[in-house]
């Protein structure tokens, strides 16, 4: 029978946490069975998932108190990646998002352009529209906030809207609130970007754990390890909430094929369009357009290179397992 209907606002690996719509929280775990419906993925519901859960029978007083999820509703959409040692399955960042807010330092640590690019690609196919903030400005010297500088306009050029934060210190938090007003957003970014101490400053009471990156290599630690969804407003029809994640190192694209890929890159789908070629890759052609606006600086060699690294994930086979 069922309990409840209601969305994922936790999910730790093994449990799950569900909001129902009557506003009360339960703790509930996946059948096994469920595992079996043809979703591919490390973790079939992930948090932002609307599910309806049943009541699992309490003829044994010693028994756990749970409720077993057994319905996934369709979902909006979702930010999905490849999973790093199982490259045959994906995995879910978040379901149902209104945008995503993706971190990335310029150093301590360092966010590789590429990681950006393929972040950007992914949203882009599920229609998630996505903010870049620009974390630890307060740390940058003169150089890195001029190659901070160069960054922000090449992205801003494409069509992102980038916002330079320091959330150690507060300055530029505030130009965030606005952003965040009414909707679901999905936080992620590499370990140790500065999500946590982020997120204590947009959610009153977070108090998330932090951590310093490595001193030895310039990465970041994870200090959060599951999934959950932090609410900054739940007033009626104007829910506000943060989907906090865990730090990632890495970005595979997941079932995407080679013809599909030109599209989530803005500027070189845009430039697409006058080649001579319909089927162009834009590697090789004659009358390439993209390789035309590449040479005359209007494509960057760095998100080009960020195409050609994507186009070399399907050429390789190894992550065609469909979702």
């Amino acid at each position: 029978m069922i309990l409840a209907k209601g969305v994922v606002i936790k999910n730790t690996g093994y449990w799950y946490t569900v909001l129902t719509d009557e506003g009360e929280t339960v703790d509930c775990k996946v059948k096994g069975n469920f595992r079996l419906k043809g979703i591919r993925s490390t973790n079939p519901v992930a948090v932002g998932d609307r599910v309806e859960i049943e009541a699992q029978p309490t003829n044994n007083p010693g028994a756990e108190n749970f409720s077993w999820i057994t319905k996934l509703e369709d979902r909006r959409n979702y930010i999905i990646r490849r999973s790093i040692n199982l490259s045959k399955q994906s995995h879910i960042l978040a379901a149902n998002v209104d945008q995503a807010f993706l971190v990335v330092t310029i150093n301590y640590p360092e966010t590789s352009l590429t990681f950006i690019d393929r972040f950007l690609a992914s949203a882009e196919a599920y229609n998630v529209p996505v903010v870049l903030v620009f974390n630890k400005t307060d740390l940058l010297g003169e150089d890195e906030l001029r190659l901070q500088e160069g960054v922000i306009r090449l992205y801003e050029t494409i069509g992102y809207q980038c916002v330079a934060i320091s959330a150690e210190t507060g300055e530029g938090v505030d130009k965030l609130f606005p952003l965040l007003e009414g909707k679901i957003t999905l936080l992620s970014g590499n370990s140790g970007v500065g999500k946590s101490t982020l997120i204590n400053r947009l959610v009153p009471g977070a108090n998330l754990r932090t951590s310093d990156i490595s001193d030895a290599h310039n990465t970041g630690m994870h200090t959060t390890t599951f999934s959950e969804m932090l609410f900054l407003s739940k007033e009626v029809g104007n829910i506000s909430a943060i989907i906090d994640t865990p730090g990632i190192k890495g970005f595979g694209t997941f079932d995407m094929e080679p013809e599909e890929i030109t599209s989530y890159f803005k500027e070189i789908f845009r430039f697409s369009k006058d080649c001579r070629f319909n089927n162009c890759t834009h590697t090789h052609e004659p009358g390439c357009a993209v390789l035309e606006a590449i040479e005359n600086h209007y494509i960057s060699q760095s998100r080009y290179q960020s195409y050609l690294s994507m186009l070399n994930d399907k050429e390789e086979g190894k992550y065609r397992a469909p979702f």
